[in-house]
């Protein structure tokens, strides 16, 4: 039986997966794609299209995590100084004497 988590993460490798082959797909037979769909363009269209979609993705995704590590460290707290870790850990050793 698997876990909900490794349920969750089989299902973003199939996602990733299946996104990848279609752009593979896009950008090496556009011509081919284009007459599929009925469309009157060139493959050099929708290859450019394929690529600015990519592209424009991937700067998102940066930007994202760039926001989500801001706000991490924004939120978070700061740490407490070492000195009074190295307090702490002392009178603890000598409470348990």
């Amino acid at each position: 039986m698997i876990s909900k988590d490794q349920g969750i993460g089989g299902a973003i490798l199939a996602v990733c997966v299946i996104v990848a082959l279609g752009f593979a797909i896009l950008v090496i037979f556009p011509g081919q794609i284009s007459k599929f769909l009925g469309m009157t363009t060139d493959g050099t269209t929708i290859r450019l299209d394929a690529v600015l979609i990519l592209v424009s993705i991937a700067f998102i995704a940066i930007l994202a995590i760039g926001a989500w590590i801001g706000f991490t460290m924004a939120t978070t707290p700061p740490p407490k100084p070492i000195e009074e870790i190295t307090t702490e850990t002392e009178d603890k050793k000598e409470d348990a004497k």
